[in-house]
């Protein structure tokens, strides 16, 4: 006959066996003392607290490791030069320095932000090395550009490389203009349309963000670790080379730092619902109510987010650079899929939860 001790699961077991249950146990105890509690020890509110080095990588413009629990990133910042001329429809700058049409968001026309992320790397079961870009990497990789964007993170004037003719003393085209000028006796300089001082190429960063391990939440962890390589990535000077016909980098003038506008932190959490109590008892809980039938786990780990169908994501920044004051918030994006749960109040609760957040990456930096 067997014992008592030989039918007694394990956690580990039981979470394996049924996963659903077990969360829903925790979340849920028979005990009304009992505070609700996930399978990680975490309160349903409570995130991982973050861990960041920055200056990582030796071969990098700028890098960072950005870590939250058992979901390790890496992220390298390298950059390269970009003529004008390699650039399709490249739209030339004024002499002023305004655009020709006024209508060009250069960092966007002109793809000089090129973010890519690598998950097959072994960093969970599911993402074996060697295999194609999956859905999850390339959906990543769109949101981290659309980010980047949006938020305003970074100015195009950091990116941009002049060739100055006042530094050259005059090129051949301003030396011809103005004999031409004289020939005709026209010495109104203004009336030759040559600016002393024009763009001729961009740097394009290439943002490359590798996964070392993957234990749910991949985006917040991601955008946190462009965030840090962005603050810590140095150019070197630059400048247009009109012989060379190239970008040529002064070796004896320091880097510079890039001028990274706001502190934009992205806060995620998914929705875990009592599906099967809600067939019991469908009649008597009402979704949303107190004791009801969610809960709004922040910061999910691999194991919360397979048990999930839905999951909303806020980047908040309560910087004095993003028009805040420290105490004001400025909610610069709201992405949500899956489920009916999240509604307006659900989501106007969730923000005080990002601003939170918010605080703890920012004591981290």
């Amino acid at each position: 006959m067997a014992t008592q001790s030989s039918l007694t699961l394990s956690s580990a077991t039981f979470a394996k066996l049924s996963p659903h249950p077990y969360l829903l146990a925790n979340l849920q105890p028979a005990e009304a003392g009992t505070p609700s509690s996930r399978t990680n020890g975490r309160q349903p509110t409570q995130a991982r607290p973050p861990a960041i080095n920055t200056s990582s990588l030796a071969h990098a413009h700028g890098s960072a490791v950005v870590r939250t629990g058992d979901t390790t990133v890496i992220c390298g910042v390298r950059g390269e030069t970009l003529g004008t001329a390699q650039i399709p429809n490249y739209r030339r700058r004024g002499a002023a320095g305004d655009e020709t049409d006024g209508s060009t968001d250069e960092l966007r026309d002109y793809d000089l932000l090129v973010p890519n992320i690598e998950l097959a790397t072994g960093c969970a079961p599911d993402f074996l090395p060697g295999v194609p870009p999956t859905a999850l990497a390339q959906t990543l990789s769109t949101r981290i550009y659309s980010l980047l964007h949006s938020t305003g993170l970074l100015d195009v004037e950091d990116l941009r490389i002049y060739h100055d003719r006042t530094r050259d003393g005059a090129d051949e085209d301003m030396r011809d203009a103005r004999m031409a000028a004289e020939e005709e006796d026209v010495v109104v300089e203004e009336d030759l349309d040559i600016p002393a001082r024009e763009v001729r190429a961009y740097w394009v960063l290439y943002i490359d963000l590798l996964f070392i391990s993957l234990d749910g939440n991949p985006f917040d962890a991601a955008w946190a670790a462009v965030l840090a390589a962005l603050r810590d990535t140095k150019l070197p000077r630059a400048h247009w080379d009109a012989d060379r016909e190239a970008a040529v980098c002064s070796r004896g003038d320091p880097a510079a730092p890039l001028s990274v506008s706001g502190f934009p932190v992205a806060c995620t959490a998914a929705v875990f619902t009592a599906r099967e109590r809600l067939k019991q008892s469908q009649s008597r809980k009402v979704p949303g109510e107190a004791g009801g039938s969610f809960w709004i786990l922040v910061d999910p780990d691999r194991l919360e987010e397979s048990l999930c169908d839905e999951t909303v994501t806020v980047v908040v920044d309560r910087s004095a650079a993003a028009g805040g004051d420290g105490g004001d918030t400025k909610i610069l994006g709201i992405s949500k899929s899956g489920g009916t749960v999240v509604g307006p109040e659900v989501l106007r609760r969730f923000v005080g939860v990002a601003e939170a957040r918010w605080k703890e990456f920012k004591n981290a930096f």
